[in-house]
């Protein structure tokens, strides 16, 4: 299971999902992290500079690129939230704390319908 999250250069959960700076791709295999890579995305700048529509796309094309099964955050928006569960992702929000942990918990969270 391949898990992106928001997060700090200090390794916590980072609070924002769509403006986030930073996110890492973390690969779960047998309940442990198998691989870590993080990547400075500039969401947070990017995010006003062209329509809703624009920034979903740019997401939605980096969580396809890192073939991310789920998505871990705090919080997001309503359409975000539709957009990753019209991917197919597991959405796991109230992410917070120690951002490998959070990574741990998507990964052993319900399936998607």
């Amino acid at each position: 299971m391949v898990v992106c999250l928001p997060v700090t250069v200090d390794g916590a959960v980072d609070p924002s999902w769509g403006r986030a700076q930073r996110v890492a791709v973390a690969e779960v295999t047998d309940g442990v992290v198998a691989s870590w890579k993080e990547f400075d995305v500039g969401w947070d700048a990017l995010h006003d500079a062209e329509g809703e529509g624009a920034h979903h796309a740019r997401l939605a094309r980096f969580l396809l690129e890192h073939r991310v099964d789920a998505v871990a955050a705090g919080h997001m928006g309503a359409p975000m939230e539709h957009m990753l569960g019209r991917m197919g992702l597991r959405v796991a929000l109230g992410a917070s704390g120690d951002a490998r942990q959070a990574a741990l918990a998507a990964a052993s969270g319900p399936t998607p319908e």
